[in-house]
Parts: structure tokens; C-alpha cells; sequence
């Protein structure tokens, strides 16, 4: 059901993409804390929506569906704008790609799973790596447009580092959790779930 609070949430954070992108597309100062701003916005959406969806059982598959992909489609478009205009440069590409690379594999692991009625949950890890992610992203977004003495550009860096060794560990446990389910035409009969820790 679209129009349950949990859903619109989610739908917001995905309509928050194309205003945040242009201002990401503009110099200056001021675009910078604006698309920090709807980059913020989207995030806490990324938490709410799903603690709604709970607390006020709206759980629904568009909502399971959806969630996800709002997510991936919010890391892929900063990402790649923060690589194109250099706030993402150097050896710190590196760890963007295996981030980008892992939200693609997920996303085949789960559109698979789905297929034979098999749940991939998200792990504890892979929330705090989804955390780290948000907040370094968040940092690059603002770049040197932050107060001078606070350590954006490095915290940022660091912090993109950081989840793509949290995305290596976490890709790796969910492809160890399905592995069992490659190529066992059994597993389509029921519902079941693989767990991750």
C-alpha cells in the first residue's frame, strides 16, 4: 500500500534524489549545504520509514521492495556525482567502486533469493557499515565548504574507507548465507529466511 506514512517516506527519499543531484551540479558554497541538507533528509527518512513500518505495523512488500532500492539508488547517484566533480578522487575511488559494486550484488542476491521464497535480512554489520557510509558521504558532500578547523574532506575519506571494508566483510557473509541456496531447485518449496550475523 502506497499510501501508508512508512511508504511515502520511502518514495520521498527517492524524489529527493533529482533536487539533490542538481544542487551537486552547482558551485558554491551554499548548493553544498543545500544538497547536504536533502542528503540528511534522505537518510533519516532511511531510518524512520522502517522504524514506522514496524511500530505502527505497515509492513508491506512495496515497502520491502522499495526500501532497498531507494537506498541504492541514493548511494549510487551521490557517489557518482562525488567522483565526477573530484570531491571523490585518487586512490579514494577505489572504495567508492567495491561500495557501488556490493550494492549491485545484493541487489542480484536478492532479486534471486526472492525468486525461490528465500528472506536475506539485513545483518547488525551491514547497518553500521550503511551508517558510516551515510556519514562520510555526508562529509564529501559538504568538502571544503565546512568550518575550517573541523577535518571534513578527511573525515569523509577515512569514513569511505572504512564501509568499503565493512561492504567486503558484509558482501562475503551474505554470499556465504545463500550459497546453499544456488542451484537447489528444493528451496523454492516454502518460505524460509537466511540469516546473516
Amino acid at each position: 500500500m502506497v499510501t501508508n506514512l512508512a511508504n511515502l517516506l520511502t518514495v520521498s527519499r527517492i524524489l529527493v534524489i533529482a533536487p539533490l543531484v542538481a544542487f551537486l551540479y552547482v558551485e558554491g558554497n551554499i548548493a553544498r549545504w543545500l544538497a547536504w541538507g536533502l542528503f540528511t533528509y534522505a537518510c533519516l527518512t532511511d531510518f524512520f520509514d522502517g522504524y514506522i513500518a514496524r511500530s505502527m505495523n505497515q509492513i508491506s512488500n512495496f515497502g520491502r521492495f522499495l526500501d532497498p532500492v531507494a537506498d541504492k539508488l541514493l548511494v549510487a547517484a551521490v557517489t557518482f556525482m562525488l567522483v565526477s566533480d573530484g570531491r571523490i578522487s585518487g586512490l579514494a575511488v577505489l572504495p567508492a567502486l567495491v561500495i557501488l559494486m556490493r550494492e549491485i550484488l545484493v541487489s542480484g542476491l536478492r532479486e534471486y533469493l526472492a525468486d525461490i521464497k528465500v528472506r536475506l535480512p539485513v545483518s547488525s554489520l551491514a547497518k553500521w557499515k550503511t551508517l558510516i557510509q551515510m556519514i562520510a558521504l555526508g562529509h564529501l558532500i559538504i568538502h571544503n565548504a565546512g568550518p575550517v578547523a573541523y577535518p571534513t574532506v578527511l573525515i569523509g575519506d577515512m569514513g569511505v574507507w572504512i564501509a568499503a571494508l565493512l561492504t567486503l566483510i558484509t558482501g562475503y557473509d551474505y554470499l556465504e548465507a545463500s550459497k546453499r541456496h544456488f542451484g537447489d531447485e528444493n528451496s523454492v518449496a516454502g518460505n524460509s529466511e537466511t540469516k546473516v550475523k
